[in-house]
């Protein structure tokens, strides 16, 4: 097979054409089985968790006190990203991406086996902690390897589409994480809290090996490869990036912060108010979900290859808007109680809240930082956003619906992190057509 040349920036490779198409696979198939690991666990929390590990809470308490469980993912994430990111800008991306799935799927499989509150006590709500921080510390190093490896890879004024099907992980692990507990909804009560929530997480080590098989076959980016030879590696990318490069880390934190907090909102929090609040079958809800995260199989890549074409700055705006305009009617839809209605409106608001930002931020967040600090950069940006309002957002939420016993004060806060990611995206500067070697 020919080889032929193609221009990553202003980087010179000789690429194979199934190169391309090799890295694209193993970044989307790896990241889609560390998201649906890390993903389970928020509907596990939804469904079960209060009650196995939290028992003798009341009902409200029980759920927030397994959300916060949910939350210490997420704090671990941004650990993650400095841990990973480090190694990752001095190392590679290849080495941290194998290390950060072996990490995921570990902690995955051991929540699947972990007895109950009923079974070991006090112990359970603990092991539970530590593995769900393990989860949240491999999945915190793993994004920004997963988008790094194809974005660095992509030919020139393709890294928006290229790295939006990156993205497209998430949706995938999205729709199996949630699809997967839809039959296992219908068993029997007694059946679904002994032995049927746990089939989720033990299947992760098929799906684990599967993405670890392919990443073996992975080669290094060419960017990482000519920032080794000619400039060095950093020595402290995450000093760097804080001491040196504190706006630009800032502005990507603040660009992701209602995005992420949108997406469990509606994928977590939304269960729960829909289930307990409205009566609703909890099947219904994750129909929903289910179905905006296939129709984001459309919306993601779109919106990287629109930005490619405008700009990553014009069509992230679009998404901020529609965030900020969405945060009531989202419930106004949920409160029909209409089957139709309530599924279409959770599938079309998460596309509009979520898909738009997360398809761009995959080539964004990377092209803010330089090639010497960029795994770390982009990881931190991300991670740090993620714990701030990702984690947290499903349990503001349920506390806000507890104390007003409506949705208003939710929508508000909704609409607040808008306002700030509007901010920093009028702040950033446009990068898509920027030399991605520097």
């Amino acid at each position: 097979m020919s080889g032929r040349i193609e221009t990553v920036g202003t980087i010179e490779t000789i690429e194979r054409p199934s190169t391309m198409r090799h890295v694209l696979w193993a970044s989307v198939l790896g990241t889609m089985v560390e998201w649906y690991d890390f993903l389970i666990y928020g509907t596990a929390a939804a469904l079960v968790f209060n009650k196995l590990f939290f028992p003798s809470f009341a009902p409200t308490t029980g759920t927030l006190a397994a959300f916060g469980t949910y939350a210490v993912g997420f704090a671990a994430r941004p650990l993650g990203g400095v841990v990973f990111g480090h190694l990752g800008d001095r190392l590679g991306r290849k080495a941290m991406l194998m290390l950060t799935m072996m990490i995921m799927g570990a902690g995955t499989l051991l929540i699947g086996c972990l007895p109950t509150y009923g079974q070991i006590g006090i112990w359970a709500p603990l092991l539970l902690i530590v593995l769900r921080f393990i989860q949240g510390f491999g999945l915190g190093g793993e994004w920004g390897g997963a988008v790094l490896m194809v974005v660095e890879h992509a030919p020139a004024g393709r890294r928006g589409l290229y790295g939006s099907l990156v993205q497209i992980g998430f949706p995938v692990g999205v729709a199996a994480s949630t699809g997967i507990f839809i039959p296992l909804s219908a068993l029997p009560s007694d059946d679904f809290l002994s032995w049927g929530w746990r089939i989720p997480f033990l299947l992760s080590v098929l799906l684990v090996g599967v993405g670890l098989f392919v990443r073996m076959r992975l080669t290094e980016t060419p960017a990482f490869l000519r920032a080794q030879r000619e400039t060095g590696v950093a020595r402290r990318p995450a000093l760097d990036v804080i001491l040196h490069l504190p706006r630009v880390f800032l502005i990507a934190v603040g660009m992701k912060i209602s995005e992420v907090a949108w997406v469990y909102v509606l994928t977590v929090f939304s269960i729960v108010y829909a289930t307990t609040k409205l009566g609703l079958p909890r099947t219904l809800i994750l129909d929903g979900i289910v179905v905006g995260a296939m129709l984001e199989l459309i919306t993601l890549p779109l919106a990287g290859w629109l930005s490619d074409r405008y700009g990553r700055k014009p069509i992230y705006l679009v998404g901020v808007v529609l965030s900020i305009a969405t945060a009531f009617p989202v419930f106004w839809l949920l409160e029909t109680r209409d089957p139709f209605v309530v599924v279409l409106g959770l599938a079309l608001v998460m596309n509009v809240t979520h898909a738009i930002g997360f398809g761009i931020g995959a080539a964004w967040m990377p092209e803010l930082f330089g090639t010497r600090v960029r795994y770390t950069g982009a990881s931190l940006g991300c991670q740090v956003s993620a714990a701030l309002s990702g984690g947290f957002a499903p349990i503001i939420a349920t506390a806000l619906l507890g104390w007003a016993g409506a949705t208003w004060p939710v929508s508000l806060y909704l609409m607040a992190l808008g306002l700030i990611a509007l901010f920093a995206v009028l702040a950033a500067g446009e990068t898509h057509a920027d030399d991605l070697g520097r």
